[in-house]
């Protein structure tokens, strides 16, 4: 007989879930990480970076909009050990919170590296090589930065977002490669509290993968803040020494740069053991078929190995879906609708398809905007810039798309992510009354305006 019903490797979004699910359900399960419980998230991603974008939040509206609401704070400064270190607390408190979630719900947690998964056994590397048995293994080991081709990372003037989240003091100067969300929000970051900040991409417009408008109105917005934004502009060369880095650009932009540091953000790469016979994609990533088992019978896979869209959120659907198909007897589900997230100031968040998209596909649709300039509640809080955007198929009016910048656009987009999963349409959003004054106002009139019915525009 195996040890358990289930092995999960890798402790993640998807690992953790996926193994108090099974939990849950009776199963004996071990959850083997190789270094804490809640993974690169937990850790080194999701939650860390949050809790330094409100640090940057904070500093940046005392210093710039306090004396707006009649408060006078005088010179404001700030202490970036103390930045530096409130980041890693809360990352630590997340993380002793999944271990506690283990131990109330019976999961056994091993912290080892897993060398070796074959059919019904791990390898795990804990000073010694521990053999674990189990009926069945689920594969959650995640992805890493991917550096660029030529010049690797070092920790020092080459960063991935890892070394981003304790560099011990702040870069006077810092080149950013890489305008996707992780790129983006440490640009904002960083500009916030003082750095001389280029943020390079490739394609025409940062956050490439959101619409294009609310792409031009960030990239409008970071301008303004001071960020040098620099896009369809590739790095042709890079030059370290122990102090700094130059990097030459061209394209767009042709320019020698220069700056303390260097991070590189141009996306990731699968994290696969050493030994796991199972099927791989041309990219890399664990192939599964639709009950998200791998190609060898008895190893499923869930969340960022299986391959994009890289989100914690998607990661704990996945590994939730495979769980319940496995143990529960029920038909896994696999991803369609999930929203997008990007925590800078202006928020950026999206669900659906984009307008292009939409019109690359040759649906007939209608497309509603409100600006939260004329929002009561925007204006009450001095957060006016950005603007809802929602689009429509015809002739049922469902919403397809919606794509929000602003205030609290990561927080609104969780109504609307509701809407497309029960495919509501245009008159079922306004025949749903929105609390005044709120920002959730927006939704309601970008929906009226669609078809020339919003009153506040």
């Amino acid at each position: 007989m195996p040890d358990y019903d289930l092995a999960v490797v890798g402790g993640g979004p998807a690992g953790y879930v996926g193994a108090i699910r099974a939990a849950q359900l009776g199963k004996k399960v071990i959850c083997i990480e190789k270094e804490r419980a809640g993974g690169t998230c937990l850790n080194w991603g999701c939650i860390p970076t949050k809790s330094l974008l409100r640090n940057a939040d904070l500093y940046r509206s005392i210093a710039h909009q306090a004396s707006q609401f009649g408060i006078q704070c005088g010179e404001v400064s700030f202490d970036w050990p103390t930045i530096m270190g409130r980041s890693r607390k809360v990352a630590d408190q997340n993380a002793a919170g999944i271990e506690f979630l283990f131990k109330k719900y019976g999961v056994e947690y091993l912290v080892g590296e897993a060398n070796s998964v074959q059919p019904g056994r791990v390898t795990v590397a804990q000073g010694k090589k521990t053999d674990i048995t189990a009926a069945n293994i689920l594969l959650s080991t995640g992805v890493v930065p991917r550096p660029l081709p030529t010049t690797p990372f070092d920790g020092k003037v080459i960063l991935s977002s890892r070394e981003a989240l304790v560099i011990p003091e702040r870069p006077r100067r810092i080149i950013i490669i890489g305008a996707g969300a992780i790129g983006v929000e440490f640009a904002y970051f960083f500009n916030s509290f003082g750095a001389e900040t280029h943020l390079i991409e490739m394609l025409p417009r940062i956050l490439p993968q959101e619409d294009a408008e609310i792409s031009d109105l960030l990239a409008k917005s970071f301008k303004k803040q001071g960020i040098k934004v620099l896009t369809e502009t590739k790095v042709a060369e890079v030059k370290t020494s122990a102090q700094d880095v130059q990097i030459r650009v061209e394209g767009r932009t042709n320019a020698q740069l220069e700056a303390d540091v260097c991070l590189v953000a141009i996306g990731v790469q699968p994290r696969l053991p050493k030994e796991c016979p199972v099927k791989l994609t041309e990219r890399g990533y664990v192939q599964v078929n639709d009950r998200y088992e791998t190609s060898q019978p008895g190893i499923y896979a869930a969340g960022d190995i299986i391959g994009p869209p890289w989100l914690a959120h998607v990661a704990s659907f996945e590994a939730t879906q495979a769980i319940e198909g496995l143990f529960h007897g029920a038909s896994p589900k696999r991803v369609e609708v999930f929203p997008g997230c990007t925590y800078c100031s202006p928020q950026v968040a999206s669900v659906g398809l984009t307008e292009k998209a939409a019109l690359d596909k040759k649906l007939p649709i209608k497309v509603g905007r409100f600006p939260f300039q004329a929002s009561g509640k925007a204006r009450a809080m001095g957060e006016t810039e950005g603007f809802v955007k929602l689009i429509f198929a015809e002739p049922h009016r469902e919403l397809i798309g919606a794509h929000i910048i602003g205030a609290e656009a990561t927080e609104l987009i969780a109504e609307l992510t509701l809407a497309i999963t029960l495919e509501a349409t245009q008159e079922e959003i306004e025949a749903t009354i929105h609390a005044h004054p709120t920002l959730s106002e927006a939704v309601h009139e970008a929906a009226g305006q669609a078809f020339g019915e919003a009153i506040h525009i």
